[in-house]
């Protein structure tokens, strides 16, 4: 016998009728992926306070049990999220939320694309449901590194090429770094999952709510490094480092513009990173990476990193 869920609008209700629902989740981030959630808890309280977050809410007997949300991005919308405080209607209460959302999605005039990212999902009906809306799943994998006290990461033995000095991440650097993800994203696989990196203006959106937002941790400055061309005075590589709960790091982006790969400046990075956490008294380090990027998945194998967990990129487009 099914159970009777109500699905309502979000923007009818208040942070404090979601708290329950969150605060399972915020459980549920940090035993998965070791993230403290809270701060990002405290900015969606905030938005649904402001009835401005396009979302549903799903109730039980009057009481709320999940929730999702999405975000509108010109003629594009993400699914934020989607979650349900476990227990056996948990996956029924998932399943409405989604099927209700993409319904509302792609039947929303001019919207020709849908992307979505839920990490805490990692197959069964929450992929049959988007698979069955006509999505294009693409793998993720989260992955985890355990850093010792005493490890050093070689970054001696590197020869940069000339004009090249590896520096820290500074403020200044903001535009110029978009313009390389920019540069460096183009033809790239993970393009077909974030169409953001199709122009500098997306770019530079996407570092925005890395550096200025909670939603991927703390933006850590000090950890984060940049690869200075000194000849052409532009960027040509960048980690982003953020801290997603107390010794705990994490990865949101690293790239290096096409003319400079090959030449291990990624594992440069990474390690001179990783060095740096090591001696700040981080205990690990995360980050997520498309399967298929074959490169990518060596280097980090390479470096200590293990499979957490997978999960998928969606991403559907109307075809006209």
């Amino acid at each position: 016998m099914s159970t009777s869920i109500d699905i309502r609008d979000l923007r009818s209700y208040t942070g404090q009728h979601l708290k329950p629902v969150l605060e399972a989740e915020a459980r549920a981030w940090k035993e998965r992926l070791l993230w403290d959630y809270s701060a990002s808890i405290d900015l969606l309280q905030r938005y649904v306070d402001a009835r401005i977050l396009p979302g549903l809410l799903a109730l039980i007997d009057g009481k709320p049990v999940g929730y999702c949300f999405s975000v509108y991005e010109g003629q594009k919308a993400v699914v934020g999220d989607v979650f349900a405080i476990p227990g056996k209607s948990a996956t029924e209460v998932e399943v409405a939320l989604v099927r209700s959302l993409l319904t509302t999605l792609q039947h929303t005039p001019g919207i020709d694309r849908i992307e979505s990212q839920l990490l805490l999902h990692t197959g069964g009906q929450i992929a049959t449901m988007f698979h069955n809306a006509g999505f294009t799943a693409y793998e993720r994998i989260f992955m985890e590194a355990k850093l010792s006290a005493n490890a050093t990461y070689d970054v001696e033995s590197y020869v940069l090429p000339p004009g090249l000095r590896l520096i820290r991440w500074s403020n200044s650097h903001f535009q110029i770094a978009g313009e390389l993800i920019h540069r460096s994203y183009q033809q790239h696989g993970d393009s077909v999952i974030n169409d953001q990196y199709h122009s500098i203006h997306g770019s530079l959106r996407f570092l925005h709510n890395i550096v200025r937002f909670p939603g991927c941790g703390v933006f850590d400055a000090e950890g984060s490094w940049v690869l200075w061309d000194e000849r052409k005075s532009r960027m040509e590589g960048v980690l982003l480092c953020s801290t997603v709960d107390r010794g705990i790091a994490h990865l949101t982006q690293i790239c290096i513009a096409p003319a400079y790969r090959g030449l291990g400046l990624g594992e440069l990075l990474l390690r001179s990173a990783m060095n740096g956490l090591v001696r700040r008294g981080f205990q690990r380090i995360t980050l997520t990476v498309t399967r298929a990027n074959a490169s990518a998945m060596r280097l980090y194998t390479n470096n200590g990193f293990g499979e957490r967990l997978s999960f998928d990129a969606m991403v559907w487009e109307r075809r006209t």
